[in-house]
């Protein structure tokens, strides 16, 4: 592929990153130009099939996430012809990205797609937060610049420290789809008779169940920022950001309560921005 056309193709993929809006987007400015655009490589993917699991109809979910693993083939075979394809395969091969931390996003992405996924259990959910965040994590880590142990205990942590409020903000949106991410062993020790969505969220002894999870997203944001001590601290920069940004969030979740499930905590602009500032130029 030429220069060009490799310009292109990643201002393209640049430009559909900036639209997406995503709490990411600051975390990846704080990069070094080449790193920055492999992440918005990594970012594009996850994109892809997040849209293939949520978006297409049924019988479409699959095949186009076979396709997927077909092309992640592709990429490391060098045979690759989709335009993302080809810009996955030069950071590949820069970054020494790994094909399994691939396929794994796309097996999160199937576990959604074969069904609403309604209080699994919490292995189960751990499972999910490895594959659709923590893998995302470990592609990520290795772009920043740090492919130690130690960075992927952070892509581990951190990883399910995002998922983990994502799921708790989202809590009422993914119940209107039929979802429910709680794990069951926390609703039934909470006493809570049903697993339907609806149910568990009009249920008053929702917010032990909540605050138990909260809890467990307290302690990999914890363990996440012990293994970014020993990891590079220039790579780190987009991972502290991130976990400073979204720690935020499950702060604000935990003051507003489950009581009010719809009322946004969303942080603003400006208060994203001081928080990648100051987490990630330190």
């Amino acid at each position: 592929m030429s220069d060009t056309a490799d310009t292109a193709l990643r201002e393209m993929i640049r430009a559909r990153v900036a639209a997406a809006g995503s709490s990411f987007y600051l975390g990846m400015r704080l990069l070094p130009a080449p790193r920055r655009e492999a992440m918005y490589a990594i970012y594009a993917f996850c994109r892809e099939v997040d849209d293939i699991a949520d978006d297409l109809p049924e019988p479409e979910k699959s095949e186009g996430l076979a396709r997927w693993r077909r092309e992640i083939d592709a990429i490391y075979d060098r045979t690759t012809t989709l335009p993302l394809g080809k810009v996955l395969a030069a950071d590949v091969k820069q970054y020494k990205l790994r094909r399994e931390d691939f396929l794994a996003v796309i097996d999160g992405m199937e576990m959604d797609a074969k069904g609403a996924i309604v209080a699994p259990s919490f292995a189960e959910l751990d499972l999910y937060c490895d594959r659709v965040a923590s893998a995302v994590g470990r592609l990520s880590v290795r772009a920043f610049g740090a492919d130690s142990e130690a960075a992927d205990r952070v892509a581990h942590h951190l990883g399910r420290a995002l998922q983990l409020t994502n799921i708790l903000r989202d809590l009422a949106e993914d119940a209107g789809r039929g979802r429910l991410y709680l794990p069951r062993e926390f609703i039934t020790d909470a006493e809570i008779p049903s697993t339907a969505p609806v149910a568990v969220l009009d249920h008053p002894r929702l917010g032990i169940v909540c605050d138990r999870l909260a809890g467990v997203a307290e302690k990999h944001f914890a363990d996440a920022r012990a293994a970014m001590a020993e990891c590079p601290r220039a790579a780190m920069k987009p991972a502290r950001a991130m976990g400073a940004v979204y720690h935020a969030q499950l702060v604000r979740l935990r003051r507003r309560g489950w009581l009010r499930l719809n009322d946004p905590i969303k942080l603003s602009k400006v208060t994203k921005l001081y928080l990648a500032l100051r987490h990630g130029l330190i």
